[in-house]
């Protein structure tokens, strides 16, 4: 058993995660006579939201990840431990890792999502998402690489496929890339890049739907729409994906567009690891879970986060960052509940609105209450941003990345990195 101590009776809590849902939970065990165990593959926290401004050149990698240990280091019953979950033994209450096994009395899994390519083998192999820092750090590189390929390419049909960048879907994630990309091109490259013809240029935002964000009101659907199209990106609606080879990306409706660079933000699904714990998987893969945040028949096991199938009032709930904290919170709650002879007690998601960033001046919200578009939302969803961001350091190097873009018109982390070129295709 890994870190086993015979000696230690404490109840042992196995956290699955170090995401937003899996830290939060351990948080709100603080202070619990119980020893906590927390397992993920990387050894730091990411800041997701944030990495579309990495891809974009906006900010630098580090700003937006934190070492987990350091977060952890002022809880005195939580400990870390950097590994591979392989499987879950429930006979046996014990957690299967590629370092060996550890038994539980609670377990929590949170290990998040991943890119949904819905069973398209050839966009998994020639796009990229964007769901990790290695994965924002390939399409700086890509997007930076191909523009001095361009610079010295004479044939004018290829450096037009060099310089379309195709993002697929529409929803937060599609149009906050799609927005920081154009601004990129046309504010900064375009200085950068004297000897290219900026007509060649396209970034081109394709949704399969009738709008974008279709989580908010029709008002604000075509507010964004509108926006990036000010913005020279082309948004294309009704633009289903069919196939993409790496040099043209061809719509179920006949088109093709030539391009080298696709960026997919159509999709996402629960963690692979769910779907071989036998718990059943419902939309995205995600396990359903009771009420309560628990696996039925499985009292001592809670899913949070991505991974989790949670009915709200108006259907499953979103896989976001809001729902995963509160998710995270709840499940603390009802393991404390448990611990000292209490019921659990049923989830209720709170909902606080939901903001898209369009880029400099720009952003639409859905708050409760009211609908908000411009620059109100813009700096809001900046103040957020900067507020739940983890780690003193990290918020005064993204202010100060934000301060030197506004002030100057600029994108400060326009550097190539070499090593993440395998990241390209999703492992």
């Amino acid at each position: 058993m890994i870190g086993a101590d015979a000696t230690d009776k404490r109840p042992h809590i196995v956290i699955i995660g170090a995401g937003f849902a899996g830290l939060k939970a351990a948080k709100g065990l603080k202070g619990e006579k119980v020893k906590i165990t927390i397992l993920d593959r990387n050894n730091y926290h990411l800041f997701q939201p944030l990495l579309y401004q990495v891809a974009t050149a906006t900010i630098a990698p580090d700003t937006i990840v934190y070492p987990t240990r350091a977060l952890l280091r002022g809880q005195k019953n939580v400990r870390f431990r950097q590994t591979e979950v392989i499987d879950i033994d429930v006979s046996k209450q014990r957690v299967i890792t590629a370092d060996g096994e550890l038994s539980y009395q609670y377990l929590v899994i949170a290990p998040g999502s991943e890119t949904n390519f819905f069973s398209l083998s050839a966009l998994a192999e020639h796009s990229v998402g964007l769901k990790n820092i290695d994965q924002a750090i390939v399409i700086r590189n890509r997007v930076l690489a191909l523009f001095e390929l361009a610079a010295r390419e004479s044939d004018p049909a290829k450096r037009r496929g060099m310089l379309t960048f195709v993002v697929v879907g529409g929803g937060p994630a599609g149009v906050e890339l799609a927005g920081a990309l154009s601004e990129l091109i046309h504010t900064v490259l375009v200085k950068d890049y004297p000897e290219l013809n900026f007509v060649e240029t396209r970034v081109v935002l394709l949704e399969a739907g009738q709008g974008l964000l279709p989580a908010m009101p029709e008002k604000l659907q075509r507010d964004a729409a509108a926006a990036l199209r000010q913005k020279g990106v082309e948004v294309i609606l009704r633009g289903a994906v069919a196939d993409y080879d790496g040099e043209a990306v061809t719509l179920k409706n006949g088109e093709v567009l030539l391009c080298r660079t696709l960026l997919w933000a159509a999709g996402v699904r629960a963690s692979k690891l769910i779907e071989k714990l036998g718990f059943g998987t419902a939309g995205q893969k995600r396990a359903p879970v009771a009420s309560t945040l628990q696996v039925e028949g499985h009292p001592k096991i809670f899913i949070a986060g991505d991974a989790a199938h949670i009915e709200g009032k108006k259907g499953p709930l979103p896989m976001t960052a809001v729902v995963a904290l509160q998710s995270g919170s709840h499940v603390a709650r009802n393991i404390k509940h448990l611990l000292h002879g209490r019921k659990p007690e049923p989830f209720r998601f709170r909902d606080l609105g939901s903001m898209a960033m369009i880029g400099r001046h720009a952003a639409v919200g859905r708050l409760p209450g009211a609908n908000i578009r411009g620059f109100i939302p813009w700096l809001l969803l900046l103040a957020v941003h900067l507020l739940k961001l983890t780690g003193i350091r990290n918020r005064l190097s993204l202010l100060g990345n934000w301060l030197w873009g506004y002030l100057c018109n600029d994108k400060p982390v326009r550097t190539m990195i070499r090593g993440c070129d395998s990241c390209w295709k999703e492992e």
